[in-house]
C-alpha cells in the first residue's frame, strides 16, 4: 500500500478548473485552455506523499526550473507560457505557480545518467546492463560511466513504481522517429546541464525530463533539473564505492528507514510525521542546490 497519509483538498480557484492532485502539484486547467501548474510543499519518499510539508520546497523547484529553462532554451522549447498569479488564486501560489500550454504528453519518462547509483546500480549487479544497455565490468556505486546513457521508463500512478524499459519498447510505443528524438534531446539537456554543474562544483549524476508534442514540435514540460527530478552530488565529496552525499530527499529516506522512525517502509502502515531537524535539513539541502546553481541567495 502507498500513496498520501492525507490527501489535501484542491484550492478552488474561480475561472480555473482543478484536474489533478500530484505528489507535489495541482494541476488546474484555465478557461483559455492553458494549464496551470502550482508546486505545494509536499514531500514524499518510498512512494508515499508524507504528512509534513519541507517550506519553501515548491517554490524553489519551480523558480530553479524557469532558471534550468533559460540555460537550454536553444536545445528544446518549453511549455511555460507566464508565472503569474491567477486572478483570485491564493498569495501563497506566488513564485510557485507556472502558466503553461497544454501538451500531448509522450508516455515516456525520459532518463539520462552519467554515473551508476539507484536502480540502475540495482540492475547493473544483476546481469551488467541498465535498460539493456550493456556496460563494463567493475563499475561500483558512484562510478562515471565511459558515456552518459538513456534509459528511458514509462510514467507510473502515485503510489507506483516507473518501470525502466528498453529504447526498443519506447520505439515500438510512440514509433521510432519521436523515440530518436527523443533520446537525442534527452543527452543533449544532460550534458549542457552537467558541464553548467560541473562548474558550479556539483556532479550531475542522473536526471529525467517529461516531454510532449505542441502542434507536432517537441516542448519540454514539468520541471527540470531540479533536486527532486535529479541526483546532485557535491563533487569535492565524491567517491565510488558508497553512497553519495545528495542535495535531494536522502536525508527523509534515511530517517524513514533508521531503527529511529519506528516505521517499515516494506510493510502496509503510513509514515510518521518527520522530525523537525529532518525537515530543517531537507529545507537546507534544496536552498543549498539552488544557491550553488544559481549563484542567488535565497
Amino acid at each position: 500500500m502507498s500513496g498520501f497519509v492525507t490527501k489535501p483538498e484542491p484550492v478552488q480557484v474561480p475561472g480555473l478548473v482543478h484536474l489533478h492532485t500530484g505528489k507535489v502539484r495541482d494541476l488546474y486547467r484555465a478557461e483559455n485552455g492553458d494549464l496551470v501548474m502550482v508546486a505545494s510543499d509536499r514531500t514524499s519518499a518510498f512512494d508515499w506523499v508524507l504528512p509534513n510539508e519541507i517550506p519553501d520546497k515548491g517554490r524553489i523547484l519551480t523558480q530553479l526550473s524557469m532558471w534550468w529553462f533559460e540555460r537550454i532554451a536553444d536545445l528544446v522549447p518549453n511549455h511555460v507560457v507566464s508565472t503569474d498569479v491567477p486572478a483570485g488564486a491564493p498569495a501563497d501560489w506566488a513564485g510557485r505557480t507556472m502558466i503553461c500550454r497544454s501538451l500531448e504528453m509522450v508516455p515516456v519518462e525520459c532518463v539520462a545518467r552519467g554515473y551508476l547509483t539507484g536502480s540502475g546500480l540495482k540492475e547493473y549487479e544483476a546481469d551488467r546492463t541498465v535498460c539493456g544497455i550493456a556496460l563494463p565490468d567493475g563499475l561500483v556505486d558512484g562510478s562515471e560511466l565511459p558515456a552518459p546513457i538513456y534509459t528511458p521508463a514509462l510514467k507510473a500512478e502515485v503510489g507506483e513504481h516507473d518501470e525502466n524499459v528498453s529504447y526498443e519498447e519506447t520505439a515500438r510505443r510512440v514509433g521510432a522517429e519521436l523515440a530518436a528524438t527523443l533520446r537525442q534531446t534527452t543527452l543533449a539537456v544532460y550534458g549542457r546541464a552537467r558541464d553548467i554543474a560541473r562548474e558550479r562544483g556539483l556532479i550531475l549524476a542522473d536526471t529525467k525530463f517529461e516531454f510532449g508534442l505542441l502542434d507536432g514540435e517537441l516542448v519540454i514540460g514539468d520541471e527540470v533539473l531540479t533536486p527532486d527530478s535529479s541526483r546532485y552530488w557535491p563533487a569535492d565529496e565524491w567517491k565510488p564505492g558508497q553512497s553519495q552525499p545528495s542535495f535531494d530527499k536522502q536525508i527523509i529516506r534515511n530517517w524513514l528507514a533508521s531503527p529511529a522512525s519506528g516505521w517499515d517502509p516494506k510493510g502496509e502502515l503510513p509514515p510518521p510525521a518527520l522530525p523537525a531537524d529532518v525537515v530543517e535539513h531537507t529545507r537546507a539541502r534544496y536552498i543549498e542546490a539552488y544557491e550553488r546553481l544559481t549563484g542567488l541567495s535565497w
